[in-house]
């Protein structure tokens, strides 16, 4: 195969946008096979493959939810009960719901934030190809991806890092307009950022 001009996934990028809520259906089997070869290209140097995805759906959903839970009590998390109460209810507001983290490895040539920048990529790979496919969904992270007891509820070693829960399903409700940003808010050259005489 050979990189051709493709406009239409350009444009897919472009428009991208969450959608906060998601119902029924969500992505079958055989989509989300084409969609995680997607996650998978990701860049990676040395080929570690450090990206691991958890998939909750059906009642697996709220067990994750109460695992949030209990990990954060565990931690210590001194938060009100309404806030915990949504934090357990969370992953039913989309018909499945992906634990994306990194296993990082230890490497002489690839530090642990390469190896979670590299998870990063995959989990915004898989977003963009389920984009692609007509699905839709939100990357949240929040107290739950930084807790050491909601590691080890999801039987993560200590090193792992959860980068984001990746909530997906079908869009409910129109497509909320999110301004084009400028590129000159965002990008400069090299001499413009650095006095280079």
């Amino acid at each position: 195969m050979t990189i051709k001009q493709n406009p239409g996934l350009v444009d897919g990028l472009r428009f991208r946008v969450s959608h906060p809520k998601l119902s029924e259906p969500m992505p079958s089997d055989e989509e989300l096979a084409t969609a995680y070869q997607a996650a998978f290209r990701a860049p990676d140097h040395a080929w570690l493959r450090p990206w691991r995805f958890i998939e909750c759906r059906h009642d697996e959903r709220e067990r994750l939810g109460e695992m949030f839970v209990e990990g954060l009590l565990a931690d210590g998390t001194s938060l009100p009960e309404h806030k915990l109460e949504k934090i357990r209810k969370g992953p039913l507001r989309a018909p499945l719901v992906i634990v994306c983290y990194a296993r990082i490895i230890d490497h002489v040539k690839v530090p642990r934030l390469e190896q979670e920048i590299a998870t990063g990529c995959a989990a915004n790979n898989l977003v963009s190809a389920l984009y692609g496919l007509g699905y839709a969904a939100v990357w949240r992270s929040g107290h739950p991806a930084f807790s050491s007891g909601v590691r080890q509820r999801l039987n993560l070693d200590e090193s792992s890092q959860i980068v984001g829960m990746l909530y997906v399903g079908s869009p409910v409700g129109d497509v909320k307009k999110v301004p084009e940003l400028e590129r000159a808010d965002f990008v400069t050259t090299l001499s413009e950022q650095v006095d280079l005489t």
